[in-house]
């Protein structure tokens, strides 16, 4: 079997991560404190790297080196670009899931930045827009496996989704008989937003103004019967 090109691997990898999160090389650059057009030739699959560069690439997304090249040997470098679901951050075997179903690459960069702070190592799985998310445990389409998926322990729900609004999202996991005890924490910019009424009486289990604050999300837990990992 042919081996795979590591350099062009880690850097395709490296590229979708970074997009997922909607952050430029600029960006990566800072947080990972090397130099943008080293960015640029690791994901272009030129540059070979040190381990010490690795870590702090990882670390600057959210990532362990293990879940990066765990991504790297499976293929999905390349090909999970544009899904609309895909990211998975953080360590897993350490803590529940955290399914973070948001739209903004803003408020998806805050949270993972705020979870990071907090020395959060739960993992944390990003869904894009409403389609993916009932694709993602309902799989309505044809040879979809989403029934095989493990569900996470808690989930957080922008209710402003591009697709499916995140209230038919929510609708329609507390409707399945799989799906319908996940705690779901509904995020809102405003906490008088009607849709923040809707969503409750829909069976949420809370809900958070954005941006999330990891502080503001750990005092509502114990309702979650949810088990923080912290490194």
């Amino acid at each position: 079997m042919p081996q795979p090109d590591l350099k062009k691997g880690f850097g395709a990898e490296l590229r979708r991560r970074r997009l997922e999160l909607g952050i430029s090389q600029e960006r990566l650059a800072e947080l990972s404190d090397l130099h943008r057009t080293y960015i640029s030739a690791v994901e272009s699959g030129k540059r070979n790297l040190t381990l010490e560069s690795i870590q702090r690439l990882a670390s600057a997304l959210g990532a362990t080196v293990a879940t990066v090249f765990n991504a790297v040997e499976a293929g999905s470098g390349a090909a999970g670009q544009g899904s609309g679901a895909d990211l998975l951050i953080g360590s897993g075997g350490q803590g529940g899931m955290i399914l973070l179903i948001e739209d903004d690459p803003k408020d998806v960069e805050y949270t993972l930045a705020a979870f990071k702070a907090a020395k959060l190592a739960n993992p944390v799985q990003v869904i894009r827009d409403g389609a993916a998310a009932i694709d993602y445990f309902l799989a309505p389409q044809t040879g979809a496996k989403g029934a095989d998926r493990p569900l996470p322990q808690v989930i957080l729900l922008d209710l402003q989704l591009p697709k499916v609004h995140g209230l038919e999202v929510l609708r329609r996991l507390k409707a399945n008989r799989r799906t319908k005890a996940l705690p779901i924490v509904v995020l809102s910019a405003s906490q008088n937003d009607a849709d923040v009424t809707e969503a409750m009486r829909l069976g949420a289990s809370a809900y958070l103004t954005k941006p999330v604050d990891f502080q503001r999300l750990a005092k509502i837990t114990p309702k979650l019967a949810f088990r923080w990992a912290l490194f």
